[in-house]
């Protein structure tokens, strides 16, 4: 049996604002494959000008704690990639595309 782990794959999320965020409700989700894999996020305040981690299928707890539980790479390496991050309301509030090999 072969089994395929991305650990150290991750795409982190900054507050660059100048308040407390609470993160319930809101989705960090690849938008170049229809919104899979999606992460809900539980309630979590995220301080200004901190960030936290969203781990394929690990959780770190210095990071955040976030994982999206996936046994292979969220990301592709042979195709470009975008991670969109929407609010509680389901308004996209920032992306950010990953170039093929990346």
């Amino acid at each position: 049996m072969v089994v395929s782990s991305e650990a150290d794959e991750y795409v982190q999320i900054l507050n660059q604002g100048a308040t407390v965020v609470d993160l319930m409700g809101w989705r960090l989700e690849d938008v170049s494959d229809n919104g899979s894999p999606t992460l809900t996020f539980p309630s979590h305040d995220l301080q200004p000008q901190a960030s936290v981690r969203v781990y394929t299928n690990e959780v770190h707890p210095e990071s955040g704690g976030f994982s999206s539980q996936r046994k292979s790479a969220a990301w592709s390496n042979d195709s470009p990639d975008t991670a969109g991050l929407f609010d509680a309301q389901g308004s996209l509030v920032s992306t950010k595309s990953y170039p093929p090999g990346c």
